[in-house]
């Protein structure tokens, strides 16, 4: 419930948020990306618009919008916005929201929309506690998770649920993010300047993660030394390349060791073997061991593409292969690095 101080206590919590947090858009004309899940014409979007939203689960990578989707329903709808965490919530919480939920549609005939933030992380019986709530409409949940739903989410809840994919953001989105921090009150107030070099730079790193970018801005924006008062004034702020990568002194490219992006990547490499791709294996073999990967799984998978796909074209493949399996497991990381690019 509001009290007289909320609004002095919501723009104290504001001001010392993160750059990503203030810069959350509240409605979907401010929303960037992700055209094909909530562009002109969605079921998503006609059913945020409309306020007629069923259960659905967002899934997608990290940075893509999920949870700035969720505060826009919770800003949109006329619906009761409740929010459980995955990570500290336990089943009678869930019973709690649940039976508060009941009594609200009950009693004063209000929906209640229950958004839980990674979702893949509750158990089964987490899970299991919100079937009944969800099918019997008693709460419309909003899951998000980075996970594929289809492995971590319980079947009954998905078939009751309309699952929602989100893609990294494309550079254009990427880039138009970290414009309008840069010229918005709420973000850097045009206080600074940002060097097309920098720009370039924020969105290469942030490889389709809106967060990313945004707190790169902000870390680059506090390298930036306030020069000397001239005859006209402060002289602008300008945030060049070197303060990007000065505040980003190590990329990290996103790599789990059994996720759908190990998956992923592992895919790539091999699809790179296959098409005769040096270049693209050389990438991906050192994204994998860069992650931490164990040398010798990529070493057994070169082997079953020597098999599978070289065969008796050249049987020498195997060999070579082979060979190259004994060296990593001989040597170990990170002289095996040498071996496997070989």
């Amino acid at each position: 419930m509001d009290t007289l101080f909320t609004r002095v206590e919501t723009a104290r919590k504001n001001d010392n948020a993160p750059l990503a947090a203030r810069m959350r858009p509240t409605t979907l004309d401010g929303y960037v990306g992700q055209a094909q899940a909530v562009g002109p014409g969605s079921w998503l979007r006609r059913a945020i618009e409309h306020d007629t939203l069923s259960s659905v689960i967002l899934y997608g990578p990290a940075g893509t919008g999920k949870t700035t989707l969720a505060r826009i329903i919770a800003n949109s709808t006329h619906a009761e916005f409740v929010e459980v965490s995955a990570i500290t919530g336990t089943v009678k919480d869930l019973r709690r929201e649940i039976e508060a939920a009941e009594s609200r549609l009950l009693t004063l005939g209000r929906r209640t929309i229950l958004f839980v933030d990674e979702i893949h992380r509750f158990n089964r019986s987490q899970q299991d506690a919100l079937l009944h709530a969800v099918e019997d409409r008693i709460v419309v949940l909003v899951g998000a998770t980075t996970e594929n739903p289809y492995f971590e989410v319980n079947s009954a809840l998905i078939s009751r649920s309309r699952v929602v994919e989100l893609t990294a953001l494309d550079d254009a989105s990427v880039r138009e993010l970290v414009r309008r921090a840069v010229a918005a009150p709420e973000g850097l107030a045009a206080r600074f300047e940002l060097s097309p070099e920098a720009e370039d730079e924020i969105v290469t790193l942030a490889g389709g993660d809106g967060r990313a970018a945004l707190t790169s801005l902000e870390l680059a924006s506090q390298m930036v030394d306030a020069p000397a008062d001239g005859e006209g004034g402060p002289a602008p702020l300008v945030i060049t390349r070197e303060h990007v990568v000065e505040a980003n002194p190590r990329r990290g490219l996103p790599y789990d060791k059994s996720g759908d992006m190990h998956y992923d990547v592992i895919s790539a490499f091999i699809k790179s073997m296959r098409g005769s791709d040096p270049d693209a294996v050389l990438y991906w073999l050192a994204r994998m061991l860069d992650a931490g990967e164990d040398p010798k799984f990529i070493a057994r998978r070169i082997m079953i593409c020597a098999s599978e796909d070289i065969g008796n074209a050249d049987p020498q493949a195997l060999l070579v292969a082979h060979a190259a399996f004994r060296a990593t497991e001989v040597i170990g990381m990170p002289e095996c690095r040498i071996n496997l690019a070989q």
